[in-house]
């Protein structure tokens, strides 16, 4: 069995021990680990088919479990690219949601903060999502493409609006914004993992056997993931408008304009610092779906009542 995927399945954590355990997982070092440490991290879990039960104590297996979880992607065993580890959500996405709140002049100003977040949500989805399904390598292009497209097409459209007909009140200019990045992040997960649905992913017994493909899996692993990032963006998007509001009515705001700028980016940061972790343990990694409401092919095959798939990140 793949060591990720032991590791889910054997430890039932709750909600607070999956948040610690994503606090170790998102430390930003995961990103430059080198990939023969990965390698000898991943060859002691498969040589020890009792790590994920014991030996956590151990401090080699506690690394080796944090290497192989931050980096290896569950599915195909695969090295996940660095910018497009789970660690590298904040650093990327942090300054992109801090610009593209900022207030409109010219619709230009919008244009790359926006199409950046956009195309990097759409890749960064479709690289940490389920790939148990067979898919070819254009149909993830030109689906891309697509869903990279109309995100930002639909993210600049209420600002071309906000531009033209110079709407400046608190609901237009501060309130629908965070709506719209909160619907549309959850809206790019749908569309960029619309396949998923379509043609099914893998659903497994506890010991990690394959027991067919489900599309009503992966519908469910779609909606979880699209929930938690409504959640973290929205927040992350709302948190820093609301001190905003209050900071421009103090005294020092009227004596030190430009320091708005940096609470609100500061604030962004420290936000999303919080809603990563919390957004990614809303939800196990590797979820359970009872046998009953999957399709009718896949009862007949097994006597299991649970069964288990990668929801994705």
């Amino acid at each position: 069995m793949e060591p990720n995927v032991r590791f889910w399945i054997a430890e039932r954590q709750s909600f607070i021990q999956r948040f610690l355990q994503w606090t170790e997982l998102l430390d930003p070092t995961n990103l430059v680990v080198s990939i023969e440490k990965i390698e000898k991290s991943r060859q002691l879990l498969l040589t020890n088919e009792d790590a994920a039960k014991g030996d956590l104590e151990d401090k080699r297996i506690q690394e080796a479990w944090k290497r192989s979880l931050s980096t290896v992607h569950p599915d195909n065993s695969k090295l996940i690219p660095s910018p497009f580890r789970p660690a590298a959500l904040l650093p990327f996405t942090a300054p992109m949601v801090f610009l593209s709140m900022l207030p409109v002049k010219k619709l230009k100003s919008m244009i790359l903060p926006q199409a950046s977040f956009y195309t990097y949500s759409t890749i960064f989805n479709i690289v940490n999502g389920n790939a148990s399904y067979a898919r070819r390598p254009h149909e993830s292009i030109l689906l891309g493409a697509g869903v990279i497209a109309s995100s930002t097409f639909f993210g600049l459209f209420p600002r071309l609006l906000q531009v033209k007909f110079s709407l400046s009140s608190v609901l237009n200019r501060n309130v629908i914004p965070v709506l719209i990045l909160a619907q549309l992040s959850g809206m790019n997960v749908v569309a960029s993992r619309s396949l998923e649905p379509m043609r099914g992913i893998e659903v497994m017994d506890k010991k990690g056997n394959v027991i067919g493909y489900s599309r009503k899996a992966g519908a469910k692993a779609v909606k979880d993931t699209a929930t938690s990032r409504v959640a973290l963006f929205g927040t992350s998007a709302l948190i820093p408008e609301v001190f905003s509001y209050f900071f421009k009515r103090t005294q020092f705001f009227l004596q030190c304009p430009w320091s708005l700028w940096t609470l609100k980016l500061s604030c962004t940061i420290l936000v999303m610092g919080l809603m990563v972790p919390v957004s990614f343990s809303v939800f196990p990694q590797i979820g359970r779906i009872q046998c009953s409401e999957l399709e009718k092919e896949i009862q007949s095959a097994t006597e299991e009542t649970e069964l288990f798939y990668n929801r994705g990140v």
